[in-house]
């Protein structure tokens, strides 16, 4: 289930298949049944007998909920070659999201009536998934969340761009429904529209500062030239034996559907922020500050990192862990011979050229590299290993500005579309190389692509299982495999590792600025300071980081409470099982399942570790 928050805002991002980093939902390939066969042994079912009762009606209460689901999923009716889904965006009215929150209500309501513990441990995973998405899509519900649909660096105006890099029309009939969806644009972009002019009307809207970010991006789009570079790529990647004549009529009418609704449709925007939005959007940063969001703010909290947890523990933990931090940043410098103080260390990283490249493809081609050497050593630390590949690409010009340093797009295998590796290479003075191998793992292998192609290839579990990306799992396995990078030979210098303590501070600076800004009234300088004093992160990228997290409240303190967890789950898991712990199989078991909530993840991984436990006192 897509993020409540930004639903609105990302929903119409791809027909056929996009999922940009933080928000991702892969497609489903044909799965690999030596791995599920290989999976399957390894795992014995020490649990009773599932109840038939409780069985029976959790697959009937899944069965219809994947029919709502696929109603309701513009791209799930596509990828089944519905021309009419291909031909729309989503329907973003109060109307049809009151209609949806009451049938999820509706669901909630009967798989509360089910006993968890009569299922099997597949069906108990299912049960844990669809409890945190419905449970939490009816808790934000009454906060109408599409009043603000847009982030600092993406929103509903940006799904034109992810669905044209993703949309590969195979026919004259889905080029046509590519046209007609460019037709549709203006309907699309006054329905969320109308969700702003509402939180004008109630003080619910995002800082002008963000406002600001998101009309740069607009203006930046609705630049005809740039526009229809963009929109035009789907019918240029019409099939080569398409005959030239129909290929000619159908870009013919695509450039009329871009010139005569879609740029209109942008400079409609633009305007509508420029003279109606921004001069009443509020000065203030955190979300505490609308009408009910401090109580909005808490439960944001509780669903990013899916603990039943406060601001005020949060912020502490966040605390302990810069501290933490810290000391080992401290001896790395020692290791480097550096004679001075922290500061200037930091000083040294951010200024020295050794540290930066020198054109875009240089940046590109390091972490190419750096991505092929993780690829060699996949399989030492994996035993299965996803068939869909990716790619390394560079940041789209028109988003590169206001975007964050890398992230990972999703791909699709039955469309041709692999996974993406973008890296920014806007400014390359804020760039550095020793964040680069960090940077590679966490949105490449063994980060991002790996752990959301596995979930793709799931066999035997509901499609929700495979298209829902819960941030705490994924965002905490993301940051885990910079960890796990230090087993896999990828931090050669003593400047790599220190790039990589920096990534882990910013991360733990997440967990105290996020909380500070939203909850505590910090000044955006307070939350600076935070990342310039501890890391040696960019400048520039602190302030890119920074404004995402006022843009997206609570979705920067996932990280951390997902990696502690696993961490420390591969810590028992070592001690338990000392000689016959097996790193191969523990991080397959961790990802067989797909995401899931970290209570239910910290259940699964206990029962394993007991299970191996017995296995090996038995032989």
């Amino acid at each position: 289930m897509t993020h409540p928050v930004v639903r609105a805002a990302l929903a119409g991002a791809s027909i056929l298949a996009i999922a940009a980093c933080n928000d991702a939902g892969s497609l489903t390939p044909e799965a690999n049944a030596a791995a599920a066969v290989r999976q399957d042994e390894s795992t014995p079912e020490a649990a009773p007998a599932a109840d038939p009762a409780a069985s029976e009606a959790f697959a009937s209460l899944v069965e219809d909920y994947e029919a709502f689901q696929r109603e309701n999923s513009l791209s799930r009716r596509a990828r089944d070659g519905d021309l009419d889904a291909m031909s729309r965006w989503p329907d973003v009215s109060a109307e049809h999201q009151a209609e949806e929150t009451a049938q999820e209500a509706a669901f909630l309501e009967r798989l509360e009536t089910i006993d968890r513990d009569g299922l099997d441990r597949n069906d108990r995973v299912s049960y844990d998934v669809l409890d945190y998405s419905l449970r939490f899509s009816v808790e934000l519900a009454p906060f109408d969340t599409a009043r603000t649909p847009f982030l600092n660096d993406s929103g509903f105006f940006t799904a034109p761009t992810y669905a044209a890099a993703s949309t590969r029309p195979r026919n004259a009939e889905q080029g046509e429904a590519w046209i007609a969806r460019l037709r549709n644009l203006p309907d699309y972009f006054q329905a969320n529209i109308d969700w702003m002019n509402r939180g004008l009307q109630d003080g619910f809207t995002q800082p002008r500062l963000i406002a600001e970010l998101a009309a740069s991006q607009i203006e930046a789009l609705a630049d005809a030239d740039t526009l229809s570079g963009i929109l035009i790529a789907p019918v240029d990647a019409l099939p080569a034996g398409m005959p030239q004549a129909e290929r000619d009529r159908l870009r013919a009418e695509t450039e009329a559907a871009i010139a005569e609704a879609a740029l209109p449709a942008y400079e409609n925007l633009l305007a509508y922020f420029r003279d109606t939005y921004i001069p009443q959007t509020r000065e203030s940063l955190g979300i505490s500050d609308v009408p009910q969001g401090r109580e909005y703010y808490q439960t944001l909290v509780r669903y990013h990192t899916t603990l039943d947890t406060s601001p005020e523990e949060v912020h502490q933990r966040g605390l302990a862990e810069v501290a933490r931090i810290r000391e080992e940043m401290d001896a790395v410098i020692a290791e480097t011979g550096f004679e001075g103080t922290f500061a200037e260390f930091l000083h040294f990283l951010r200024t020295d050229p050794q540290f930066y490249a020198e054109t875009p493809e240089e940046l590109l081609m390091h972490a190419a590299w750096i991505a092929k050497r993780a690829d060699d050593q996949m399989p030492r630390f994996f035993g299965h290993l996803p068939r869909l590949p990716y790619g390394v690409r560079p940041v789209p010009d028109t988003m590169a500005p206001t975007y964050t340093t890398g992230r990972y797009w999703g791909g699709d295998l039955e469309n041709g579309v692999a996974g993406g590796y973008m890296v920014n290479t806007y400014d390359l003075s804020q760039r550095p190389l020793y964040t680069l191998p960090a940077l590679t793992v966490h949105e490449a292998v063994p980060g991002h692509h790996h752990q959301i192609s596995i979930a793709a290839e799931l066999e035997d579990v509901p499609d929700f299982r495979r298209n829902t990306y819960i941030t705490a799992f994924g965002e905490g396995w993301g940051l885990y495999t910079e960890n796990l990078a230090i087993d896999m030979g990828l931090y050669t210098t003593p400047y790599e590792d220190f790039g990589r303590l920096t990534y882990e501070m910013w991360r733990a600076c997440r967990l105290v600025v996020d909380t500070g800004i939203h909850y505590m009234g910090w000044t955006r300088e307070q939350a600076e300071a935070c990342f310039l004093e501890n890391s040696a992160l960019a400048p520039h990228n602190i302030r890119t980081e920074v404004q995402r997290y006022i843009s997206w409240p609570g979705q920067a303190l996932a990280y951390k409470s997902g990696e502690l967890l696993m961490r420390d789950l591969r810590r028992q898991a070592e001690e338990r099982l000392g000689a016959g712990f097996d790193i191969r199989e523990f991080h397959d078991v961790l990802l067989r399942d797909g995401a899931m909530p970290l209570s239910a993840l910290e259940e699964k991984m206990l029962a394993w570790i007991e299970d191996e436990a017995a296995a090996l006192e038995g032989e």
